[in-house]
This record gives C-alpha cells, structure tokens and sequence, in this order.
C-alpha cells in the first residue's frame, strides 16, 4: 500500500505526534465502531431469528444478500474509479514544477499531504465508495423487479414497447446512467485537485496550463461522462411516456413533435462531443470540445425548452383540444387499463322515488345497517369490554356471516388489549410485558337489527357475540368443530412486545385475561401458540436487551430458559415485514375463520411509471372523512399510475401466522415478486372456503377507482377536454368539513344491467362496497356506483354504476340538509339537542329501489350511566323522492315518509323453517317479479299452441302466483290489480284465476 505513490524528493520528515492524544482519539473511533456494530449487528441477528420464526426465513435472506451485493458492487466500483483517477493523476504529474507564486504556495500543501497521502487515498475512495454503496442499496425494489420482471403482453401507443419495458427495466436502467455519470463527474474532481495539487494544472502559468497527461485524463473523463450523457437523453425519451402534465400525463402533441426530436439531436450532438474529447487526448487542443459543448449546451436550451414552448404557447394552445385529442384518447385509455376499470358498467336510472309501495321498500331495505360503525364503539365498549384494560378499535368494521341459514352483516370488532387504561401503578415492566399480553375474542352485533327485531323502538342493539347478555353466541357456533381460540396477541392495538413461557409445566402463570371469549371471568393463561421467538439463551436475551434497550432481559426473574418474545405485532406491520413489496390497505379487519381469529388484509401492487396513465396522489385519492392512515411507508412514492389487488394476506390473531395469497394471478408485478421471493406467496386455490366467505372488495382500492372514474367515465376526447361531465365524490354532510364521503358496506338491490357488449347482467341483492358521485362543482347527484363485494359471486370485483337520468336528483348534501330542515325532524329532535344527550348524526347511506332511490339515515343519542354515556339508535330518518319520514324504527320512518302503514315484517334472519319468508323471496323487484311472470305467461301461450293444455295451465297458475306476489311487494291494495289473463282462453277451466 505504501508504494502507490513515489516519494517526492522534496519531501520532509513528519513532525513529532502527541501519542497520548492519538491514543484517545483511536480509542474514541474503536468505542464509537464497536457501539454501531454491536447494534447493527444485534438488529440483524434478531431480524434474522423473527424472520426464521415466521416461516420467511427466505424473505430474509433475499433481501439481505440483495442488499450486501449492490452495496459492494457500487461501493467498489465507485472507490476504485475514484481511487484509481487519483492514482494515475499522481503517477504521471510533473517532475519539476515551474517557479511561481502558485507553486510556492502549493508547496505547503505538498509538505503536509505527502506522510498521508496514501492513507488519504484510500480514505477518500472507501467514503464515496460507502456513499455509493448506500445509494445501491435503495435500488434493491428495481433491481429485483429489473431481473424478474415479465412481459405486461400490451405495449405503450408511442414507442411500441412492452409495458414491462417501462416498468422493470427502465427505473434500473437510469439508475445505472445516473450511477455512472456520478461516478465519472467525482472522479473528474478527484483528478482535476490531484493535478492541479501537484502541477498538472497550472492556473497561473504563462505557458501550458495543462500537462499532457493532465489534458489526456481529462479528456477522457469528460468524454466519457459526454458519451454517458447521450445514453441519458436516449432513455428520456421513454420517460415522456409517464411524465406529468397540466392537462394530461404522458406523451401530448408537443412531446411527441418538439421534446422527442429535440432529444434525439441531442443525442446525436452528445455522440460528437465525445469523439471531439477523445480526439483531444492526441490533439493538444480545446477548441474542437469547447464548440462541442456549447453547441450542446446551445442545443438543450434552444431544442429542449425554448422551442417546444413556442410550439406549446403558438401552436397547440390555439387549437389545443383538435391537437391533443389523439393523446387525450391514449391517456383515457392507458388510465382506464391501469387502474382496472375497462369493465365498469354504466346504466342509466331513473334516481326517482321507487316504483312501490312501502311494504316494498321495507323489505328491499331491511338488510340495510343502522349501526353506525363510527358512532358504536363506546356502545360496544360500555356493554361487552369485560374489563377496563380491553377496547374496541375506534371505527369498527362491517362484514357477513351466515347465520340460522340467511346472510346477516354485522358490526364487528375484536376485544384488544390496551396497556393505556391500566392504573398508573400497574404500569411496569412486569405487568406491561409478562402480565397484560393478550386481547380476547370478538364482540359483534347485528348491523340492521335492534332487539329482537326491528319493529321494537327504544331496545338496543342485539348483539351476536359477546360477553355479556349474549343468549346464542352465533359467531362462536359458527366456528366449526374444533373449537375456538379466541385469545389475541397480534393485533391492531398490541403493545410493542410481550415475554411469554413459564420457567417449567408447574410454574404459575401470569398472563391476565379473561376465560373465554365469551366469558367474563378472569382467570391466569400462558401462551402455548409457535408465535414466539426462543430467548432462552443468554446472548439472545443480550441481542432483544440492545434490540429493545432494555435491560429487563437480562435481568427480569420473568425472562427464563423457556421464554419466548413476540414482537411485530400489528397485522399492517407484520405483513410490511415479509412482503415489504406490497402497499398495504388501511383497514385490517377481523374475522373467524375455521375457528380461529384471523385478520385480513388486502396488498395492492403499484408503480408509477405506466405509460399514458394519470398519476395521482396515492394519499389524495383515498382520502376522507375516516381515513386516519395509509400505506405509505411500503411505497417507494407517493404518486402512482397502476394498482392491483395482488394479494390477499392473513395473520391469526393467536400465534401470528402470516399467509400471503395471489388474489390477482395474472398481474406481472406479482408475478415479478413471486420470482424474486419463491414460495412466499401461495395460489389462490389455497383459501379455505371459510377465508373466501369472508373476502371483501378493498376500501382503498374502490377509493382509487372512484377517484379516477370520477373523470374517465367520459370516453371521448372531445368531452373530457371540455370537462362537462365530469364528476366528483361528494363531501361527507355528517362530517362538517371538507372530508369526502367514505365508501359504505352494505347490502343492496342492484338492478339488472346491461353491458356495452349488450350482456345482461344478472340484478338481485349483493353484498357490496358503494360511493355517490356528483357533478363536479354541484351537488346534484350523477350516479351510484356499488362493486360486488362478495367473492364467492362469479361477479365479485363487477362495478356498476347507475347514472341518473334526472339530472336534478338530490345529492348526498340536498338530502342532508332537507332532513336537517324537516320540520317534523327538527321538532322530535329539539328536546335531545337542549338537554343532556347530545344528538349524533349516522352515516348518510343511499340504496337503490325498485328503480328509485332512498337516503336512509340513523340518528343517536347519548345514554347517560354511572360509568358513563353510550350512544343508542334513537330514530331513524328517510329521504324518498321529495318526501321526508322520521320514526323509531326503519319501519316507521318508511311508513311515515310514504303515509302509508308497512305490513308486517318477518324478523331479520329468521330462517325459513321458523316462519319467516324465503330469504330469497323478498329480494326480487317488482318489476322482476312482473317479468317473470309474463315470461310463464309467453311459455303458456307456447304450450297452448303445441296443444299442451296442461302445460299451459302451469304456466297460467305460475304467472298468477308471480302477480300474487308483486302486488303484495307492491303494497298496492289487490281488490284494483286486474288478473293475468291470456287472449286465447279456450275454456272455462283453463282461464287463470283473477
């Protein structure tokens, strides 16, 4: 190492060292290393054990290896370009340096870097090359999706090329140019000082101010860099693909008629200068690179800004919507594709008051929820906590379970730990780590039903499991044979880590949680699940005392030879860590499945370099007036242009399994990541039929939809650069700000559709996700949209939007505001508002009818305990056409609005056999039931002609029954409805009964 640089003859003996102080200061360096690599190493042993321990030891070692590679790679290739430009800079410098000024006063220099020098060299190119090898690091995603990435089997409009091409390969190939013109531009400095340090650079020279050498070495690093910069401007031209616009992102007529030549030339003159460096390392002269370069620095003004401006402001501008309506259409069409709505169904509807009477529209809405997932948390809190250091999350969740045979939604939330409510004295390490581990079970009611039914004003709501009050725990007996786990030591509120195991099988256990999950007894427990980490051994319990910074570990008669740690414990958090590729869906929820609490999460694959597609706030998007996180800290940015709902992720509740399964099969990012981590992510074939019960449509991803359709619902170009039609998510009337109305779950009758194909869709009632649209800038409402939430439908994912015909149909805010100015409304609700229970507005929900509309709205007030206020469902109100109704019930508010008395109404979820309808029965239309019946009517007449009278009394008497039916879905009184009657009665007996 010492012989890299010759001894100048000039040189002096170094002056005398202070040993005592180069002794503190390598004691200081070896204590500061020793503390950094002590913790380094310490998170990535237990990384590395958490990793093991959840079955993804893969995912570890994948990343970890990735990660070690690029950082050598770039941090080498960056110190040795350095190192080796400063090396030769040194080597081929000029023995005798002229007398001068500058020289004298180099001298000093000289004198004191020449005992080092060596050592300054290597120390210089080792820190750029760790800076380096940092910035390769951060390249892990690209490079892993670079060399896995597929074929997308589309290509972009402009440049014919693969998607995959701008998705995979393009983000490493800049990375690459960028690295390389980094290194060449730090290298050209590091020669550029060497030389000019040791006279290869004369600033102040009368003669050369170059050497030979120096002028050669420069000249190739500039070439270099020159010759690198030709590249960059050819990959710029693929970047014009995804860049943002004002009007529209992606390729516009100046793009494709200014920047894209404009970047070719450049190229070309990039190629020229270059040579014109090169040719100067025989040459001696700088003139021919100097025109070179100002001609290119000319050239990117001139051709890369100033002239497309001129096209921009002279000649699109003027005619701006006939120049880029084919790249408005390439936009439309690139943004439809990428965010999965090229099979939204569109269909007009009426938005009018339904077509029946209000019998029909209770029965058509007796699924709809009145439980106010945002507003029940204290009610859940106050009647099923069992004890003050469990609670509920703060918005609860909305999902179906089958219960006494018919599909019932309910509001749902598990029973966590939360160490926050526990005395002040119980808070030590003891308690909050050994003792307070777990959550216990699920405590859910029924999302439409108060009582025993919902024609009993003033009771509560009924709950469906529980720990109090509770007669038929359903979810519980819904859980299958093998029993029920109901402790919970992953989730949503879990504290940071807990110590589990006790010392030997008669040692006491400590951990504090109830007995059941549907018990409200205390009892002690240890865990016995494989969710924990082993820290038996002195030197784990060393590694988690520096991991977590406590000291307890080592200490802590707690912490024994058969303790275990489980830590990561959050369902977002623990799913991020094994699959650090997916963006995770805001909203985890829980759910029994095969007997076990498990939580459910949906991951979205995205990126932002999709070509033609509108790019967009990932934030902005999904935000509203519940939206209280995201995923963004699995995003690389905030902006995105592509997204899918890849994958569909658990993680059990009791021992934290995570399981990742490919939801969307043939998604090539997926597909990328499953070739870079194999064996992480398992087929969908493998859901058990319970998970698939149980699997939703995703929030965020309908938020992103709904944003984006908002705009490219309008197809043509011309019209979408008007912005006409455009439309927008209203804002939440309950909210009182500017927050957007949050997506709803629910049950609803979705007519039958027509597709653009002319398919007929099938209607009925499905389980769905729903939003409003109104026009942009109004408050009138355009249209509904629903997605089939319900993946065991074969139209699971299937959106349909009903566009208003009326373009004077209220809106969510019209509706709102004439329930808050009913004078019959505001009458019942004064007392509440002057007195001590304060009134709560539920969510404002919409569902279609019978070919119209009904706003449904529940509102609460708070009861007042001892131990607290709670709200209760204490009316609920409905909007139906230009009417009005108030009531206790959803009955009463319906009978009240239409003046009309609602006949009786069986039960929710009452199955069949105990007197209750069909569950099926009432979900038709009237209109549905209409048409089937004069479909039996055209297979009577059919009979009748092939002189099948008996086939043709068949159909009569069904036509009839269907009739029957309809007019009591109706309401209408029976007395004035004329019987079904055919032309071609040929006899007394075969004439339908009327």
């Amino acid at each position: 190492m010492s012989e890299l640089f010759d001894q100048d003859p000039r040189d002096t003996a170094p002056p005398p060292r202070n040993g005592r102080s180069r002794a503190l200061i390598i004691t200081a360096v070896v204590l500061v290393l020793a503390f950094f690599g002590l913790t380094t190493f310490a998170s990535i042993y237990t990384d590395r054990l958490w990793f093991t321990d959840t079955g993804y030891g893969g995912v570890f070692s994948t990343l970890l290896w990735t990660r070690v590679v690029l950082f050598l790679v770039f941090g080498t290739l960056m110190a040795v370009a350095v190192g080796a430009a400063m090396w030769v800079a040194f080597r081929t410098r000029p023995l005798f340096h002229p007398s001068s000024p500058e020289q004298t006063g180099l001298d000093r220099y000289r004198e004191a870097v020449t005992p080092i020098r060596t050592w300054l060299l290597v120390g210089i190119s080792v820190v750029l090359g760790v800076f380096a090898g940092t910035s390769g690091i951060g390249q892990w995603r690209n490079y892993l999706l670079w060399r896995n990435g597929t074929d997308f089997g589309q290509e972009d409009a402009e440049f014919g090329k693969d998607i995959g091409f701008f998705v995979f390969d393009l983000p490493w190939l800049h990375f690459l140019v960028d690295y390389t013109m980094a290194v060449l531009v730090v290298a050209l400095i590091a020669s550029a000082v060497v030389n000019y340090l040791y006279g290869g650079i004369r600033l102040q020279s009368p003669g050369d101010r170059l050497s030979g050498s120096a002028q050669a070495q420069l000249s190739v690093l500039v070439g270099l860099f020159v010759l690198v910069k030709a590249l960059d401007y050819w990959l710029d031209r693929f970047d014009v693909a995804y860049q943002s616009g004002s009007l529209i992102d992606g390729v516009k007529y100046t793009d494709a008629n200014a920047v894209l030549p404009a970047k070719n030339i450049l190229m070309g003159i990039a190629v020229i200068c270059a040579i014109l460096f090169f040719v100067n390392v025989w040459r001696r002269t700088w003139m021919l690179p100097s025109v070179g370069i100002a001609l290119l620095a000319v050239s990117a003004i001139l051709l890369g800004m100033i002239w497309p401006a001129i096209m921009q402001q002279f000649q699109v501008k003027p005619s701006e919507a006939d120049k880029e309506a084919e790249y408005i259409a390439r936009n439309i069409e690139a943004t439809r594709a990428a965010y999965d709505l090229d099979d939204v169904v569109v269909a007009p509807y009426s938005g009018s008051a339904p077509d029946v009477g209000a019998g029909g529209i209770a029965t058509a809405t007796s699924s709809v929820p009145l439980v106010d997932p945002q507003l029940v948390r204290d009610t859940f809190e106050q009647n099923q906590q069992g004890r003050a250091y469990y609670s509920v999350a703060d918005v609860l969740d909305v999902d179906r379970y089958e219960l006494n045979g018919q599909e019932r939604a309910l509001v749902l939330g598990a029973r966590e730990l939360d160490q926050q409510n526990l005395n002040d004295g119980d808070k030590n390490w003891s308690n909050l780590h050994t003792v307070y581990t777990h959550g216990s079970g699920i405590i859910a009611a029924y999302a439409n039903q108060r009582g025993t039914d919902d024609n009993s004003p003033g009771t509560e709501i009924q709950w469906a499991e529980g720990n109090q009050g509770v007669d038929q725990d359903a979810l519980t007996t819904a859980a299958g044979p093998d029993g029920y786990e109901s402790r919970i030591y992953f989730g949503e509120q879990s504290p940071d880590y807990s110590v589990i195991g006790k010392e030997s099988a008669d040692s006491t256990s400590v951990e504090l949680g109830l007995s059941g999950a549907n018990d409200d007894d205390e009892r002690t427990t240890t865990y016995d699940g494989d969710g924990g980490v082993p820290i038996g051994s002195t030197f784990r319990q060393l590694m988690y005392a520096i991991k977590f910074g406590e000291t307890n570990f080592l200490l802590s008669g707690r912490v024994n030879g058969n303790s275990e740690v489980i830590y990561n414990r959050t369902p977002r958090e623990r799913v991020e860590k094994v699959a650090p590729w997916l963006t995770i869906d805001d909203d985890a929820y829980p759910a029994i499945v095969d007997g076990k609490i498990v939580w459910i999460l949906d991951g979205y694959t995205t990126t932002d370099r999709y070509p033609g597609s509108q790019r967009e706030s990932f934030e902005e998007m999904t935000d509203d007036s519940l939206q209280q996180d995201t995923g963004l800290q699995t995003l690389p940015t905030d902006e995105i242009n592509y997204m899918r709902n890849a994958v569909k992720a658990t993680v059990d509740a009791y021992d934290g399994t995570v399981t990742l399964y490919a939801w969307d099969e043939d998604d090539p990012i997926l597909k990328a990541w499953r070739s870079a981590f194999p064996g992480t992510v398992e087929d969908r074939s493998e859901m058990s039929d319970q998970l698939i019960e149980h699997v939703r449509y995703p929030e965020d991803l309908f938020k992103v939809q709904r944003y984006q359709f908002a705009r490219y619902h309008v197809t043509d170009p011309g019209d979408w650069y008007q912005g006409n039609d455009r439309w927008a998510v209203p804002t939440d009337p309950k909210a009182g700000s500017n927050s957007l109305q949050p997506p709803y779950r629910l049950f609803v009758n979705v007519p039958e559709v027509e597709a653009e194909d002319g398919t007929q869709l099938p209607g009925g009632q499905q389980w769905a996700l729903t939003s409003n649209f109104v026009p942009f800038g109004r408050n009138n409402l355009a249209s509904f949209a629903t997605v089939n939430s319900d993946a065991t439908s074969d139209d699971y994912g299937r959106i349909t939007v009903l566009q208003m015909q009326d373009q004077n149909t209220d809106g969510p805010g019209t509706i709102a505001a004439q329930i808050n100015t009913d004078d019959e409304v505001r009458g019942l609700l004064r007392s509440f508002e002057t007195g001590d229970s304060p009134i709560s507005y539920g969510n404002l929900l919409t569902a279609p009818v019978a070919g119209g509309l009904m706003h449904i709205q529940p509102i609460y007030a708070a009861r007042l305990g001892a131990s607290g206020g709670y709200p209760i469902l204490q009316y609920v109100v409905v909007a139906i056409g230009d009417r009005v109704g108030i009531g206790e019930t959803l009955i009463k508010a319906i009978s009240d609005a239409l003046g009309e008395d609602v006949p009786d109404q069986p039960t929710p979820g009452t199955p069949p056999d105990e007197g209750g309808t069909d569950p099926g029965a009432g979900e038709q239309s009237v209109e549905q039931l209409l048409q089937d019946a004069q479909a039996a009517l055209d297979d009577a007449n059919a009979a009748l002609a092939d002189g099948d009278l008996a086939g043709y009394q068949d159909g009569v008497e069904k036509a009839n029954d269907l009739i029957a039916d309809a007019i009591e879905l109706s309401g209408v009184d029976p007395t004035t409805t004329p019987s079904a009657d055919a032309s071609e009665t040929p006899s007394e007996e075969a004439t339908p009964a009327g």
